[in-house]
């Protein structure tokens, strides 16, 4: 009885998850007046004319060239600090390690709105307001405190007798980090790539504010801006919305099999 109500609960829950993914895959295949009247419908008969439009418009195009450059520029810089970061924290364990530690995990309870102003005004002391790489390097350090807590987790699971092995064979922490460490950690970088990448992906007010108009649009702020202020096209707006979703969906499922076991690593320690 009770693995059934679980497998209830399962389908249940499954079912409310999808069903906002169902409604954006159908109403992109769907006209404009069938989505106003019957949004839940499947489309039947499927059209093309939404995907169309969005992708021969080039905005589109541009808005996924940004995103996959803002966010794989952003990903791999946190992949690298926060991992070596994790790394020198882990292996020195020392009262100032440790208050380090509890810094750098202060930056996960900060939101975005209160230090936005403040990190404007670094980036234009900078000269890199309104550049990508000024909001490449704010976005990494804003999610790498999460990256630091994956990555110290897993290293607990890592035995320092691999690393005081390593040092008494004369390898020094540069090469016990990409040879020993780096390798280890993959389940671990999966995580942090697949949920910091989502994170960037989906971001819309640091883009919006720190990114400005010129540089060009996300696929956040694309989505944004084509909402019109007196009429919208719900079959390109659903559309735009399916193929801003597609490459976050195939990234997960590449990386998944990793991810579950890079969070759990290191919870029994």
């Amino acid at each position: 009885m009770k693995r059934q109500i679980r497998a209830l609960v399962a389908v249940v829950a499954s079912a409310l998850f999808l069903f906002p993914l169902y409604l954006v895959i159908a109403n992109a295949l769907k006209a404009d007046e069938e989505i106003v009247n019957q949004p839940a419908k499947p489309p039947l008969p499927p059209t093309l004319a939404g995907l169309s439009a969005v992708v021969e418009g080039g905005e589109v195009t541009a808005g996924l060239r940004n995103s996959v450059l803002i966010t794989g520029s952003t990903i791999a810089l946190i992949m690298v600090v926060a991992s070596m970061l994790a790394f020198a924290l882990h292996v020195s364990n020392s009262r100032l390690g440790n208050a380090l530690n509890a810094v750098i995990l202060f930056g996960l309870i900060l939101p975005t709105p209160v230090i936005l102003i403040p990190v404007f005004r670094v980036l234009k002391f900078l000269s890199l307001q309104n550049s990508f790489p000024g909001l490449v390097l704010f976005l990494c350090a804003y999610y790498a405190p999460f990256a630091v807590l994956v990555y110290r987790g897993f290293l607990r699971s890592v035995p320092k007798d691999l690393i005081e092995a390593a040092l008494m064979d004369g390898a020094s922490y540069r090469f016990i980090y990409w040879a020993v460490v780096l390798p280890l950690l993959r389940p671990a970088t999966a995580s942090v790539l697949v949920i910091t990448g989502v994170w960037v992906w989906n971001d819309f007010l640091n883009p919006l504010v720190l990114l400005g108009p010129l540089q060009g649009n996300t696929v956040t702020v694309g989505l944004y801006r084509s909402v019109g202020q007196f009429s919208i096209n719900f079959g390109e707006l659903f559309a735009y919305m399916l193929v801003a979703s597609a490459p976050v969906l195939g990234f997960y499922l590449v990386l998944q099999r990793h991810f579950v076991r890079g969070l759990i690593a290191g919870a029994t320690k």
